[in-house]
């Protein structure tokens, strides 16, 4: 088969846990003989990052990366932005488009390659069209309903909220532009139940079904791991160094805590946030990591944590986590909870007392830290590997296939044999 991913941000030019996902789909339907084209724009990347990318991945044979390079640097990604259209990248788009036969379009980013790229109509008229939710932007021009660049939103007050962020308003959001160009998708996915209900709870007019994120079993470093980073035990923090990642919630608290916190990532609130922990010997920064360096760090630690204080759509640290057996300790709020709920991988906290209730249970017990570790791990191999993710996603095109032809039009490849996971709970 033939697949084609759209997206604004894709490595080694991207940010965040749904560039990642983009990336080991792609990667996955390649190993599986399938061919695969994305799109991805190098001038919105360059637009949040000057520099060249940090971390560096490697291809894949049967993966044909096309970067979007308007020449006008800036001004694409902004034109964009302000009318929802790919004006100075539909050329570029079309060519992709032209390029091949393919079965499967799949947009994932679609803020800076614009709403109105999701109505260009392939030369294959029965190809398959599906969405993945992986930020709340359909419904929020901040992408992450962060209201007022202060707190999660409770009720919708976009325009305000835009130019109180310092982002110029997108006009197009108040002419239907989107609700038309979704009419030409033909399935749309959620990472997890909380954000599909979200999406129909703001307004969001098209259905949106739920297909959890995965990570390659390839990635169990557990099983040769490297080397402890530290001989003292850790609980850690792996993720953009943003206000909304709730890193700065836990800074202060630390004081109370007898084990180290270390911290992987990097990002626009760096700075400040070694300032607030440069008094703490017991945080420590390592900055940006790759995904084996990570694999090390999940392994070894107590436990991960995750702070944030606005609405995950899914949290792919958790999942990270399980697979090395290693338990999380998520707030209570969006979609973190999920994951703990579904596997029973770790704790759900509500307040700064609860997070200190599970780290002292954690750190003071290697029993409870391996059964946690466990059936955080039996969910990973339920519902969040490869294997059953690969089973989920394509019961999904197959399904939209049958809706849109009345039957599947292509002849579907031999799929990875794999344990015969339950659906993801309703």
């Amino acid at each position: 088969m033939n697949f084609l991913h759209l997206t604004t941000f894709y490595p080694p030019y991207s940010f965040g846990g749904d560039a990642m996902y983009i990336y080991r789909l792609s990667h996955a339907l390649g190993e599986a003989g399938h061919h695969v084209d994305v799109i991805h724009c190098v001038d919105s990347y360059h637009l949040l990052h000057p520099a060249k990318p940090p971390i560096q991945f490697a291809e894949h044979p049967n993966v044909t990366r096309h970067e979007l390079r308007s020449g006008y640097g800036w001004l694409s990604p902004f034109l964009t932005q302000q009318t929802g259209r790919p004006y100075l990248k539909t050329d570029a788009i079309r060519k992709v488009l032209s390029s091949r036969r393919h079965d499967v379009i799949h947009f994932h980013n679609m803020s800076l390659l614009g709403p109105q790229t999701l109505a260009i109509e392939p030369p294959n008229p029965a190809a398959v069209k599906i969405y993945t939710t992986h930020e709340h932007w359909l419904v929020c021009p901040m992408h992450v309903l962060w209201k007022f660049n202060s707190r999660a939103c409770e009720k919708p007050e976009c325009l305000k909220c835009t130019l109180l962020g310092k982002r110029p308003p997108q006009w197009w959001r108040y002419t239907g532009l989107l609700e038309r160009a979704a009419r030409h998708v033909d399935q749309f996915v959620s990472p997890s139940r909380f954000t599909a209900k979200m999406h129909a709870s703001r307004g969001f007019p098209q259905p949106v079904e739920h297909l959890p994120y995965f990570i390659d079993r390839a990635d169990e470093d557990w099983r040769t791991p490297s080397p402890r980073p530290q001989e003292r035990p850790y609980f850690l923090f792996v993720g953009r160094l943003e206000i909304i990642k709730g890193l700065q919630t836990l800074i202060p608290f630390w004081k109370n805590v007898e084990f180290d916190l270390l911290v992987a990532g990097t990002g626009s609130y760096e700075a400040e946030l070694r300032a607030m922990a440069a008094s703490n010997p017991r945080i420590r920064f390592l900055g940006p990591m790759s995904q084996r360096q990570l694999g090390a760090l999940y392994h070894h630690a107590l436990a991960c944590i995750l702070p944030s204080i606005t609405y995950e759509t899914f949290g792919m640290i958790s999942i990270e986590a399980f697979a090395r057996k290693t338990p999380v300790i998520v707030r209570d709020l969006g979609a973190l909870p999920e994951a703990v709920e579904d596997s029973g991988g770790g704790f759900v906290y509500r307040s700064e007392q609860e997070l200190l209730e599970a780290i002292r249970q954690i750190g003071a017990s290697a029993g409870l830290r391996r059964e946690l570790g466990e059936k955080g791990y039996r969910g990973f191999l339920e519902w969040w590997c490869r294997e059953a993710h690969m089973r989920f996603y394509f019961d999904y095109l197959r399904r939209a296939a049958m809706k849109k032809c009345g039957s599947i039009p292509w002849q579907t490849a031999p799929e990875p044999v794999c344990p015969q996971p339950s659906s993801p709970k309703a």
